[in-house]
Parts: C-alpha cells; structure tokens; sequence
C-alpha cells in the first residue's frame, strides 16, 4: 500500500534556528531519505515552502475566491512529506517514528485511495 507522511512542525522555531542548526535538520532528513530509498520504500517527498507563501483556493457560488496564507491557523504547519510504500499501518507508522520532524512536531500517516488498478 501507499502511505502520505505528512510531516507538521512549528515553522517559526524552524525560521529561528541558526545555520548549524539547519544544516544538521537537513542531514538528518537527507539520511531518512537514503535509508528509505535503499529500502525500496520511496514514492516521492518534498519540503514545502512556509505557509506565508500559501494561497488558500474556495469556489463559492461559482466564483473562484483565494485567501493569502492556510485554511486556518494551528501551532503546527504542514511543512512537507514523504510518500512511501508499506505493506501495512504497522510498517508505515515505522518509517514515519523515522522522519526527523516527528521528534519536535508530529507526521500524519494516511493511506492513499486506491481506485481500480492505479495500485503501486
């Protein structure tokens, strides 16, 4: 099966962190990385920009509105993903405990739907 590991964390304490700070968020993420795809479990994952970038999209009354910034305002962001294979919640759950960002935020695990013969 498919899993989305959707990863949240506070982007302001991210924002504050000094360069080395940084440097060793992104060596662990880029070791989670490899250890996934040598694994043969990798789908696909990027980092998002921050959530002031975002544009919010509504179609009301046919009438397509936006809003700068999320949907709404929560102590944690969506800052990126992973999308991994898993045989199951269990072993999904596994890689998620693995992603860096779930030590100071928290990552949603979420099967994709699988619909007709698009399983991977």
């Amino acid at each position: 099966m498919r899993y989305l590991c959707l990863i949240y964390m506070d982007e302001k304490a991210h924002a504050d962190m000094s360069e080395e700070q940084m440097g060793a968020v992104m060596e662990a993420y880029g070791k989670y990385a490899e250890e996934v795809e040598k694994a043969g479990a990798m789908l696909g994952g990027e980092a998002l920009q921050p959530t002031d970038t975002a544009t919010t999209v509504q179609v009301r009354d046919g009438k397509t509105l936006t809003t700068d910034g999320p949907f709404a305002e929560t102590k944690e962001q969506l800052g990126g993903y992973f999308m991994i294979k898993a045989k199951d919640l269990d072993e999904a759950i596994a890689w998620a405990a693995k992603i860096p960002g779930a030590a100071d935020g928290s990552v949603e695990v979420r099967p994709i739907m699988e619909f007709g013969d698009h399983e991977h």
